[in-house]
Parts: C-alpha cells; sequence; structure tokens
C-alpha cells in the first residue's frame, strides 16, 4: 500500500476550466461629479439601472455627468419618534402623562412631591 500514492490536486488553487470561448457582459463606463470638481467613474452592466447619484470615496455627493439631477421635492421629510407621538397626543396630554410617571417614580424612591 505505501508503494503506490495517490496524486491530488490543491483545492482553489487551480481550477479545471478555461476562459476559452467566453465573453464577459457588456459595460459601460459612466461618470460622476461631485460640486467640488471631484470625477468617479463607474463600471456598469449594459443592463443595469444607472443611479443618479453615487457616493464617492471621500463621502461626497457625486452628479451623473450628462445627466439629470434628481428631484428634491419628490422624497417624503422624515417622520420621527416625536412627529408620530404628536399626532396621537397634545402636547397637555403628554405633559399630564410625564408628571404622573414621574410621581410615581418618586413615590418609588420615597421622594416628597415637591422636590
Amino acid at each position: 500500500m505505501s508503494d503506490r500514492s495517490l496524486r491530488g490536486m490543491r483545492l482553489g488553487a487551480q481550477s479545471l476550466e478555461s476562459e476559452a470561448g467566453v465573453e464577459p457582459a457588456a459595460r459601460q463606463r459612466v461618470e460622476y461629479r461631485s460640486e467640488d470638481g471631484e470625477s468617479v467613474v463607474v463600471v456598469f452592466s449594459v443592463e443595469a439601472e444607472i443611479p443618479a447619484t453615487w457616493t464617492t470615496k471621500t463621502g461626497k455627493e457625486a452628479f451623473l455627468v450628462d445627466g439629470a439631477k434628481p428631484e428634491e421635492g419628490n422624497e417624503k421629510p422624515v417622520r420621527t419618534h416625536w412627529d408620530m407621538l404628536l399626532e396621537r397626543r397634545s402636547l397637555e396630554e403628554l405633559e399630564e402623562t410625564f408628571q404622573t410617571q414621574l410621581a410615581k417614580l418618586r413615590a418609588q424612591r420615597g421622594e416628597s412631591a415637591e422636590a
């Protein structure tokens, strides 16, 4: 048994597939430019939907060159927790609830109500 050895191949190091006859997907280069002139080129598939804005490596927002700038009025304003709370309760009701809960907390701690 020891006179025969099994020959193998390193896993992941070599592929048995060749790239002969394989065509890569069609691509297009799209340029974005920020307001301060920073330019970014991104490669997309021809079939991909091209976004109107792109974030640069420095974190700035870049706009599509030769493209329309996105309209800012289409987005809904962000509703915070406070906004949603005010839709359900008035400020007077919130103040009353706050005072009630504060009194309960003080009673648990043994503090007086005037403190």
